[in-house]
């Protein structure tokens, strides 16, 4: 039976803006493509922070402007780039898959994903979003819209959304059913659409989900051997950028433990990936492990030649 992989992208196998993506995935389907034809089932995951950062941008400001534009909310502006970055990714991959004469598919599956409407993260928003306004902009649109503003850096007032923690895949059989068939899956793009539980159904919310996390949640529950979170460095460190800097080949989750205790990782990079990779291992069964490593050294990592290895 094939081994079941998770790949979560990081933001530098995508682009800025479609033309310059459109040019960028043709690379990163290369290394994706090698795993599968190292015969691995492979699912894929996606950030898109730039990308619905500058859709949501686009519509407030044609909305803004007093044109025909009706404002887009923020669930909305998610699928949107979950329909864009997976067309280019699933067309990139398919030729790449073509070229190499495998008959594969590629689709990408438009993915929801519940979180809890009482997490901590609604209560402190923290993830800004979209343009720079003045005090008074700011504090206009709040009391219209009841949106959340902080001052950024000196640059002016941008929204902030919540970052709750996903719970469940909606989407999961879908999923597992096409790998099952035998294709690549492109989904959770931008960790998923959030959305919350009701009496009447699920219902989007405003927040953004960390695409680590929903790739753990994803890979749990469809009982991958392994997930894989990749980034710019070819393995995790310790002392990162010190004269003692160490790398790491593998660790326990009592070692992940005691370098977060450490503060090892820092909060917007590297920490989210670990604390991911941990989930996966706890919650999965007992060989399931995780890997930190380069979107261009990944099948290397696979074979044990470089990479961060998480195990039990």
């Amino acid at each position: 039976m094939a081994e079941r992989i998770v790949v979560a992208l990081g933001g530098n196998a995508l682009g800025k803006t479609p033309e310059q993506q459109l040019e960028l995935v043709k690379s990163t389907a290369r290394p994706i493509v090698d795993l599968v034809e190292k015969g691995y089932e492979v699912i894929i995951g996606h950030g898109n922070g730039p990308q619905v950062g500058m859709i949501n941008l686009a519509m407030e400001f044609s909305a803004n402007k007093g044109g025909n534009t009706p404002y887009m909310p923020f669930p909305e502006c998610g699928a949107m780039t979950q329909g864009y970055i997976g067309y280019h990714l699933q067309q990139a991959i398919q030729q790449e898959l073509e070229r190499r004469g495998i008959r594969k598919e590629c689709a990408t599956v438009v993915t929801q994903v519940v979180v809890d409407e009482n997490d901590p993260g609604f209560r402190n928003p923290t993830k800004p979003v979209g343009s720079f306004y003045t005090k008074e902009e700011a504090e206009a649109i709040a009391a219209e819209k009841g949106f959340v503003f902080v001052e950024d850096a000196g640059r002016g007032y941008r929204r902030v959304v919540p970052s709750p923690i996903p719970k469940r895949i909606v989407e999961r059989r879908v999923v597992e059913q096409l790998v099952e068939a035998g294709d690549v899956v492109i989904t959770v793009g931008g960790g998923g659409i959030p959305v919350v539980e009701t009496a009447e159904g699920l219902k989007g919310v405003a927040a953004v989900i960390d695409k680590d996390r929903a790739s753990a949640v994803l890979a749990r529950d469809v009982k991958a051997d392994r997930l894989i979170i990749l980034t710019a460095v070819d393995r995790v460190y310790v002392n990162f950028n010190k004269p003692d800097q160490q790398e790491l080949a593998r660790m326990t989750l009592e070692d992940c433990r005691r370098y977060i205790g450490e503060k090892q990782f820092a909060p917007g990079s590297m920490l989210p990936k670990v604390e991911s990779c941990m989930e996966f291992v706890r919650d999965s069964a007992p060989g399931a492990t995780a890997l930190i490593t380069s979107l261009a050294r990944a099948a290397e990592a696979l074979e044990g030649k470089t990479g961060t290895v998480i195990t039990k």
